[in-house]
């Protein structure tokens, strides 16, 4: 209780009255400032979270204009790569046709070749066999034509049946 005994109201007066100038003074000279610069402050945070926003809001519409593009980027793909399988169809047919009618030529050519080639080696034949007949007929009839009498008798039956026929 000795705090209280020493107490002098001149003293708290003057304090008092200390105490409100150097509030104005604060008030004046950094009250203010401070108060200024905690409200840019805010208005950088504010700027700042707009912004995010901002950026966080382009970010999902640039995803969402990759997913469109990646969507249309496989759309794309797969009619190239059904068009592709198109034209290696159609090419794959054609050499196919083409294969076929080569085939079906050389075959064909083969076959002439092959009536061809029988067609001489019968004709061959025939002249062999012909040639073989007049030789073996002619042997025969050198044995059996020794004499001028069965001569004349051949020639005449050879001359009844030529105008029989």
């Amino acid at each position: 209780m000795g705090l209280l005994e020493d107490f002098s109201s001149g003293l708290f007066i003057i304090q008092s009255v200390i105490f409100i100038i150097l509030l104005l003074i604060l008030r004046k000279v950094a009250w203010k400032p401070i108060m200024d610069a905690v409200n840019e402050r805010e208005v950088t945070i504010v700027d700042s979270l707009n912004q995010a926003k901002l950026a966080k809001q382009e970010v999902q519409n640039l995803k969402a204009e990759n997913e469109i593009i990646i969507r249309e980027a496989k759309v794309e793909r797969d009619n190239i790569l059904k068009e592709a399988r198109e034209i290696k169809e159609r090419i794959v047919g054609e050499a196919k046709e083409l294969a076929k009618a080569e085939g079906d030529k050389m075959i064909e050519q083969a076959r002439q070749s092959i009536q061809a080639e029988k067609a001489a080696a019968m004709a061959d034949i025939k002249n062999q066999i012909g040639t073989l007949s007049v030789n073996i007929a002619e042997s025969i009839l050198k044995e059996k034509l020794n004499n001028e009498g069965a001569q004349n008798t051949l020639v005449e039956n050879i001359l009844n049946k030529s105008n029989l026929n």
